[in-house]
């Protein structure tokens, strides 16, 4: 117990650091709409741990990260009618009914502090459960060549894209195999390159289309976009805001929807994200009759299971089993699992030695509720405050094409400091078959991402027990 403490005062200074940090970046990009989890919370991460900050720190700073964008990602999605990131997709309907009432900042206080309790409840309960599972943890990981491979059939079945995302698998799966073939010709063995190519395949895609002429001259526009922002709500205090309770903008009905939509996500892990916020509102929908608080109800059981999801989704694969065993550790939360040559997870040798092994259940619990909250001593204040300054300073100020030009250097960087040229070639590659098949196969990324372990851990798994 003495040594549990010491260890604990010895990484609180870097893991709270870390939190405050994670909250204030992914706070600000939360705001930007459009911007995806997995191609901002992914490189983001991948940067901290090579840039050797410890394993606690780099906890804090992806937990608190993910929480703080899932409050924020609310701005875009209720003020301008834009989502935040694909979470926030599931919100659009309540967000437009809202704003026809013209009740579109009540709808974003009451999403926010749905958000902030639920991560704050979420995190114990995803703890729970992975202790509970943690006892099947080496039957797991000795048959997690074929687990792999049906948990990436399983997730891309959850995909809009049904049949066409699992079929789509087996073109991908082939290319990353031939990719790593071709590589290992000069010796070069990659990782991080092929988790950056999926994480911003998107990108890398539109970006390529722009080449065509027809989808130039589709993009192509003669006069700035118009957008709506939705004013300012009359007779708002903003300084009566600054640190309100999450309480004063839920009733009792809300506050046990997302109690019970918390608790229930917290115990699923290999469930779409968007799926479940989803089935969770259409839950908590049809148990309420009025139709403001219908609307208001789901709005906040939603961003409640936005959360939920995500803290469920990286606790109990990192703490049960130490894989990456659901969409979100495959995806946002990959480097958590595979960071070479910092963190390694290697099913044909056997070797687990990630964040999972870095850190105790008590220590996962302690600092995981730590980031949330920082997530929600950051983020809350913004947003009840801020938001629709924000707001406006990001649809009038902010140049999307700058963001882009950001991601695409530190993604230049990472690549060329892995493999050199070879491993920008290859994340390139990944980038625009990936992108393709996420616009063309309706699958999102978290099924490449398990594609990808299919290729570097079931496919050498399984042929060696043959």
């Amino acid at each position: 117990m003495t040594e549990f403490f010491g260890s604990l005062g010895a990484d609180l200074p870097i893991a709270v650091a870390m939190a405050l940090v994670g909250a204030a970046v992914f706070t600000l990009i939360g705001v930007v709409s459009g911007t995806d989890e997995t191609a901002t919370i992914a490189p983001l991460t991948l940067v901290v741990i090579l840039l050797g900050v410890p394993p606690a720190g780099v906890f804090t700073f992806f937990l608190a990260g993910a929480i703080s964008k899932h409050m924020t990602h609310a701005v875009p999605t209720m003020l301008l009618g834009i989502p935040g990131d694909t979470l926030a997709v599931p919100l659009m309907e309540e967000a437009d009914r809202m704003r026809a009432l013209g009740l579109q900042h009540l709808a974003l206080r009451k999403a926010v502090a749905g958000g902030a309790i639920a991560a704050v409840i979420s995190i114990p309960l995803a703890v729970l459960f992975a202790w509970i599972l943690s006892p099947f943890g080496d039957f797991i990981s000795s048959i997690a060549p074929w687990l792999f491979l049906l948990a990436a059939v399983a997730i891309a079945y959850s995909a809009p894209g049904r049949w066409r995302a699992v079929l789509a698998l087996i073109p991908f799966v082939l290319l990353i195999l031939g990719l790593q073939k071709f590589t290992s010709l000069f010796e070069v063995k990659l990782a991080t390159s092929y988790f950056l190519g999926i994480a911003i395949g998107p990108m890398i895609f539109a970006l390529a289309s722009m080449l065509l002429p027809r989808m130039r001259r589709a993009a192509r526009s003669s006069s700035p976009a118009n957008v709506y922002l939705a004013p300012e709500s009359n007779g708002t205090n903003a300084k009566s805001l600054i640190y309100p309770s999450p309480l004063r903008f839920l009733d009792a009905t809300q506050l046990k929807a997302i109690s019970l939509s918390s608790a229930v996500s917290s115990a699923t892990f290999v469930f779409s994200p968007v799926a479940m916020t989803v089935l969770m509102g259409e839950v908590v929908s049809s148990r309420v009759k009025q139709g403001y608080q219908r609307l208001t109800t789901a709005v906040a059981a939603k961003n409640a299971t936005t959360e939920s999801t995500y803290m469920a989704e990286s606790l109990i694969p990192l703490i049960a089993f130490g894989l990456p065993l659901s969409p979100v550790a495959a995806g946002p939360a990959a480097p958590l699992f595979n960071a070479p040559p910092v963190w390694e997870t290697n099913g044909e040798t056997g070797v687990i030695h990630n964040l999972s092994t870095e850190l105790s259940t008590g220590e996962f619990l302690i600092f995981g509720l730590l980031a949330a909250f920082a997530a929600v001593a950051v983020a809350y204040p913004f947003v009840m405050r801020y938001a629709h300054s924000a707001a406006k300073f990001v649809v009038t100020r902010v140049s999307h094409e700058a963001i882009i030009a950001a991601f695409t250097g530190l993604v230049t960087v990472v690549s060329l400091w892995e493999g050199g040229i070879i491993g920008l070639v290859v994340t390139l590659i990944v980038g625009l078959a990936g992108g393709a098949l996420i616009k063309l196969a309706r699958l999102h990324a978290g099924v490449l991402f398990m594609g990808y372990y299919v290729a570097a851990l079931s496919v050498p798994g399984i042929l060696a027990m043959l």
